[in-house]
């Protein structure tokens, strides 16, 4: 009885850390920002509109743009936005994208250097599954929040076969 509890309580005090695939297991805390940069490129947005069918102007053609008000065309708010399951997907192999909530706030322009970001704020064990609550923004020229919102994944963990062999 004595073995099975300190065994249990390792398990359970193991499992925050087991998050990645990787061969150094992952923490990821309440708190915790992961990030990445990238300017979108007129090929990248003429392939998002042949897959997706958002034929917009705005997105490519330069006075289409200008006559609404823009500087030149747009990146595709979603296109941008794919940066969120990208970041947490790279860190976190396996992951589930769940949902999510965005708030379009700056438009973004081919070019464009922006900074993704995914601020864990809730975690929450569920089996052999962690969900997770992340705050998101897409930051362009170091301080435009261009999107903000939310998005909830669910991240693998390694099962308590996996924990028991790395611990031997």
């Amino acid at each position: 009885m004595l073995i099975r509890s300190l065994v249990s309580s390792k398990l359970q005090s193991l499992s925050l850390r087991c998050f990645s695939s990787a061969a150094t297991p992952q923490v990821l805390k309440p708190g915790d920002v992961l990030r990445k940069a990238r300017a979108f490129t007129e090929e990248d947005v003429l392939h998002y509109s042949k897959v997706t069918h958002d034929l917009n102007p705005l997105h490519t053609d330069s006075a289409a743009a200008q006559n609404v008000g823009f500087e030149g065309p747009l990146v595709h708010g979603m296109l941008v936005a794919s940066l969120f399951p990208h970041i947490i997907s790279s860190h976190f192999p396996g992951a589930v994208y769940v949902s999510r909530s965005l708030n379009f706030k700056f438009p973004v322009y081919i070019g464009d250097q922006v900074i993704g970001e995914v601020q864990a704020t809730n975690l929450r064990a569920n089996k052999n599954r962690y969900l997770v609550k992340f705050k998101t923004r897409c930051i362009k020229s170091d301080e435009l929040v261009a999107i903000e919102g939310e998005a909830v994944a669910m991240l693998p963990t390694l099962t308590v076969e996996q924990l028991l062999h790395k611990e031997q």
